[in-house]
């Protein structure tokens, strides 16, 4: 039986309804172009504030818009399968982040005469994004104060909520320090009722996402169409283009046609499709012709870390209200932003966090060792109070031999193989002296002992660029050998940069909706 879209020939279609595939399509449906998302997760209660879970039922985690199986890593050779924090729902894995959504540094994307780019630059770079930057900002309604270090125009902010008082002493801190902190760039509405939804679905509509600023105003127009629980399998076509989408919705397989493909499964799944769709015409998978597809896998690196306020300081709970960019570029390094993370560390967490160290420490088969975590986080929170959690966000750089691995004979798996570069080593052990430097004289905690790759942020694994030998997609992010096929997601980023993705993002879907709207394909 036929499914009811799959008798219409789109404009577009959309595979993947996160903050990369609900920008484009949202643009895409305003623009008049006939629009069919296809989403593997399902619709979801409007009203639901789920958030992440560890349960590992699939289908339990499909209900909650969860991706559904583990993420398979080998890291440094030891394989390990965790639920990463991704989505498989309308908007997403953007409707559980923290809406922070930074716009980027010059340096982040172009080569500087004082500041070498690792890739070259960016082939758009910042110039050409700027435009896109401001319009993502205000289709985001992002809200935040300017970073005091940047040069740049801050581009459309609205104001932010009134620092708390535990804000306030922490920047004053700061500031003594010689640091320049700022309110960041959070896409959260603040209107009347905001539950603050970090990490959790926003039933208000006030967190703006990609389904509340993409899938929902898209489908508004009425120029777009919804298909939830659709597992695109491969896609299907000739030399030089898609011809079908292939999914299967139950326990049956359909067929979808469209001038112009989108790819916006994420920096994973986008790339494990390609390579499920090897055929006579694309032996190696589709748009593979330079063999890139899947590789250089990036992720950002976190140093998370306690700070405790002065005493005396009123408890205003958890805030993730300051960001700061002095440590970006440091002695020739390129390091990353420094923001709060939205979560208070009391005994409980201190406890939680010094438990993990210790289990990914040389000495976690020792015994006894973990009930004495329990005393220096009894210390601190007798004496020093609640804490707030930082984070530094650490650029990770491309090596063609961190990818995702595809499996034909379990296509649907996510799987990715990683090894720490020794320059990635080098950079993050001088990281973590550049942020004990920064906040000297402040009471403070870090809470890892070894990198830790942030699941939550991948890219790089469709890069763009001018040379079809060296990247996949051209600078619109169009394939270099599929002409109606497009990728709009953390996929085409040859630099990981040294801040949260989302606005990058969501800046490139509008730019090659731009594109697809004035190709004549």
């Amino acid at each position: 039986m036929s499914h009811a879209a799959s008798g219409t020939h789109w404009d577009t279609i959309v595979i993947g309804t996160g903050i990369g595939g609900g920008t484009a399509g949202r643009a895409l449906a305003e623009a008049g172009m006939r629009v069919l998302f296809l989403e593997m997760g399902g619709a979801g209660r409007r009203a639901e504030r789920s958030g992440l879970s560890d349960t590992p039922l699939p289908e339990a985690r499909l209900v909650r818009g969860l991706w559904p199986e583990p993420l398979e890593v080998t890291l440094d050779g030891q394989q390990s399968r965790f639920h990463a924090p991704l989505g498989a729902g309308v908007g997403g894995s953007s409707v559980f982040y923290a809406a922070t959504l930074e716009r980027p540094s010059r340096h982040d994307l172009d080569a500087l005469p004082d500041q070498p780019h690792p890739t070259g630059g960016w082939p758009v770079g910042y110039d050409a994004m700027r435009d896109w930057f401001d319009r993502a900002a205000g289709l985001y309604r992002l809200r935040g104060s300017p970073d005091p270090l940047s040069p740049e125009p801050a581009g459309p902010l609205l104001p932010p909520p009134p620092p708390s008082a535990v804000d306030t002493a922490l920047m004053a801190a700061f500031r003594t320090n010689g640091l320049h902190p700022y309110l960041a760039h959070t896409a959260i509405e603040r209107i009347g009722g905001c539950l603050n939804c970090l990490g959790t679905k926003c039933p208000n509509r006030c967190k703006m996402d990609g389904r509340s600023a993409g899938v929902e105003p898209a489908l508004a127009t009425g120029n777009a169409t919804l298909v939830t629980r659709a597992r695109v399998t491969r896609l299907l076509g000739n030399a030089d283009r898609v011809t079908g989408v292939e999914a299967r919705i139950g326990d049956e397989t359909h067929r979808f046609t469209a001038r112009h493909v989108v790819l916006a499964g994420g920096a994973l799944g986008s790339p494990n499709l390609l390579l499920a769709s090897a055929s006579e015409h694309w032996p190696e998978g589709a748009a593979n012709g330079s063999g890139l597809v899947g590789r250089n896998l990036m992720f950002h690196l976190n140093e998370m870390f306690a700070l405790w306020p002065h005493r005396g300081t009123p408890d205003s709970g958890p805030s993730k209200a300051i960001a700061l960019r002095d440590l970006c570029l440091r002695d020739g390094n390129r390091f990353g932003m420094v923001q709060a993370m939205g979560i208070r560390a009391s005994y409980g967490e201190i406890v939680h966090y010094l438990g993990l160290m210790l289990a990914r420490s040389r000495y976690a088969g020792v015994p006894g060792l973990r009930p004495l975590t329990r005393i220096p986080a009894a210390v601190a929170a007798r004496l020093f109070g609640h804490a707030q959690i930082f984070v530094g966000l650490m650029e990770d750089l491309p090596y063609p031999g961190n990818r995702v691995l595809h499996d034909p004979a379990r296509p649907e798996r996510l799987a990715v193989s990683y090894d720490i570069h020794p320059e990635l080593q080098a950079r993050r052990r001088a990281f973590r002296r550049a942020i004990a430097h920064a906040f000297r004289g402040q009471r403070r905690m870090f809470l890892g002992l070894g990198p830790e790759l942030n699941f939550g942020h991948p890219s790089g694994t469709l890069r763009f660029g001018h040379d079809p030998a060296q990247s996949v997609l051209d600078p619109d992010c169009r394939s270099h050998q599929l002409r109606n096929l497009w990728v709009a997601d953390a996929s085409f980023m040859p630099s990981s940069m040294g801040v949260n993705p989302s606005l990058t993002i969501a800046a490139n879907a509008l730019r090659v909706a731009d594109a697809i709207t004035r190709d004549p394909a």
